[in-house]
């Protein structure tokens, strides 16, 4: 039986130790039909690093005599192209170089000199020993290196180069989030060591009988590469192409043909199905769009699926973690990235609409600065190719923007949990909290949950000024019951009967001992509202409540719990009503 490659990116290893591999070398073909300079953005964790081991093995020559054994049973060994095996390959992944400041710039300057060097130790035989006449191997200067480089390569007639990069952006987007955009500047801008460097790859691919014929670079987000290059003018973006939509991460029916192959090989418990294991994966770890013309083409995240199948192959039940904690760590440093200003400002409120809403409309940036990453639009292009949003659906012109998964919903509840805390305008005990909620799900006890957090926002002034609307209410809560166990939340759950505020699904699967699930209709009125007004409200959500529990997703997903349908009426920050149907 072939063993799960998670955690892997070694195409060779992959291939020739048996792994189960899901093919993606049907896109060699697509990739030659484009321009010859390529740049995908995508989320971490996807599979940029193995696709690019895999573009390296299929056209490096120095894999010539390994074509059948590594691509033989695969679309491109079928298919092969006349490029198979005909180039050079130089290959970095920026995520070697240290990110500390004191270091960054020595690491960058000793990795790329060393990737050079052993590049030309393995092409030397079709290089000629000539080579070392024009690059002194003693070379500590990068730049002057792949200038050499490329200035011999373009005057003989060795095989040109096929340049790789992965993970372009990682140290520079390290030193954003950790120093500042003032050191950022420094190490982008100007004459600075890493433009330097780019400057040269662009000057490899522009001039006649060029040293670099192809270029493919991958990264999680368009900004550095805006401030190395002045604008992405090196090649082509094609990350929001519809047909490179599922370059990367697993369709559907991949997951769908992975999980029926350990099936087959009785490797799942007999009583489960496919369909079943879908069903409890895609909620996790499914619903990413990268192009608006590829609305009904969504993908899952190649790693969160990975883990929970490797996990349930050796325990045959989900793992206690739906998150693995690899993603949390990566999710944590992007955290700082999404910069929520200390004034609680008009990103922090994206943020919080987003949680409290499920969507947002967004103009998409392809290209835009550090400097700019905090204006709204671009503020919320950065989140979609961070993975935190998605492409839901078109409107006029613009894209919708929704939470993909239940995973990243974690995430950003946390990253708003902190925003609030950070500012000193609300922070909450959680312990207190959870346990409450504990208490809500094994015993009924909701009144006390929506009390104590009422209390709270009446005693915690700061957060008072900036309630302005039920969003705002709805939002909070959210945060923080999201960051308790027991139930998994849904905002703005769509039914067919209409929209409920929140439906507090019991996480069954895990805490199968959770006796009641909820629907919470929250209403806001100002805090000059009339009694009459305030009982219209009332009315107006009983009445949706009693159309919501009737919908087949919740009497499905509730199981044997009680269905509690809970009204809370907000006048300003006060909690004035708080009932049970």
């Amino acid at each position: 039986m072939k063993a799960l490659p998670y955690g892997l990116s070694d195409f060779p290893r992959i291939r020739c130790e048996d792994y189960y591999y899901v093919d993606k070398t049907r896109f060699i073909e697509m990739l030659e039909r484009q321009p010859p300079y390529l740049f995908l953005i995508r989320p971490r964790r996807f599979g940029k690093s193995l696709f690019l081991a895999m573009l390296e093995a299929y056209y490096s020559i120095d894999y010539a005599g390994r074509f059948e054994e590594l691509f033989g049973e695969l679309y491109i060994g079928q298919h092969p192209t006349k490029r198979h095996n005909s180039y050079m390959v130089l290959r970095f992944n920026f995520s070697e170089v240290s990110s500390k400041l004191e270091f960054v710039e020595r690491s960058f300057c000793e990795y790329c000199c060393m990737v050079m060097k052993n590049f030309i130790l393995k092409y030397e035989h079709l290089l000629g020993s000539g080579i070392w006449e024009v690059v002194n191997p003693d070379e500590t200067n990068p730049e002057q290196m792949l200038a050499a480089l490329k200035e011999y390569v373009s005057r003989t007639d060795c095989p040109r180069i096929y340049l790789l990069i992965d993970e372009y952006d990682n140290f520079t987007n390290t030193i954003l989030s950790s120093y500042g955009q003032e050191r950022y500047q420094e190490k982008t801008h100007g004459e600075g060591f890493i433009r330097g460097f780019f400057n040269n790859i662009k000057a490899s691919t522009s001039n006649a009988g060029a040293a670099v014929e192809r270029l493919f670079i991958t990264g999680v987000s368009p900004i550095t590469m805006d401030d190395v290059t002045s604008g992405f003018n090196i090649g082509t973006n094609i990350s929001m192409l519809p047909q490179f939509n599922d370059i990367i991460g697993f369709s559907e029916d991949e997951v769908r043909k992975m999980i029926t192959y350990y099936k087959d090989e009785n490797a799942l418990p007999e009583d489960v199905t496919v369909d079943r294991l879908v069903e409890l994966m895609k909620p996790w770890y499914d619903n990413y769009c990268f192009s608006e013309d590829s609305l009904e083409e969504r993908m899952f995240n190649s790693d969160m699926t990975l883990y929970f199948l490797n996990s349930y192959l050796q325990l045959k039940k989900v793992p206690k973690m739906m998150v693995d904690n690899n993603i949390r760590t990566d999710y944590n440093k992007l955290r700082h990235l999404v910069q929520i200003d200390k004034t609680f400002g008009v990103n922090a409120s994206v943020i919080q609409r987003i949680i409290a809403e499920g969507s947002i409309t967004a103009q998409i940036s392809t290209s835009f600065p550090a400097e700019k990453m905090t204006d709204t639009e671009n503020f919320k292009s950065l989140l979609f190719y961070f993975g935190m949003l998605s492409i839901q659906g078109t409107d006029f012109g613009s894209a919708i923007l929704g939470i993909p998964n239940l995973t990243v919903r974690e995430q950003l509840y946390t990253y708003l949990v902190e925003a609030y805390r950070e500012a000193k305008m609300f922070d909450l005990d959680l312990s207190s909290f959870s346990r409450l909620v504990k208490g809500m799900a094994l015993r009924g006890e909701w009144e006390t949950v929506f009390r104590f957090f009422a209390r709270e926002l009446e005693r915690q002034s700061a957060i008072r000024e900036f309630i302005d609307g039920e969003a705002h209410i709805k939002g909070f809560l959210l945060a923080y019951l999201g960051l308790t166990q027991g139930y998994i939340l849904f905002p703005e759950h769509e039914s067919s009967k209409g929209y409920a505020d929140f439906y507090m699904m019991p996480d069954l699967l895990h805490q199968p001992e959770i006796a009641y699930s909820y629907i919470v209709e929250v209403k806001y009125a100002k805090r000059d509202a009339s009694e009459v007004e305030i009982v219209a409200l009332k009315k107006e959500a009983a009445e949706q409540l009693v159309r919501y529990a009737a919908d087949e997703k919740v009497l499905r997903t509730k199981g044997g719990t009680k269905l509690e349908l809970i009204t809370l009426v907000f006048k300003g920050w006060e909690l004035v009503i708080a009932e049970k149907l």
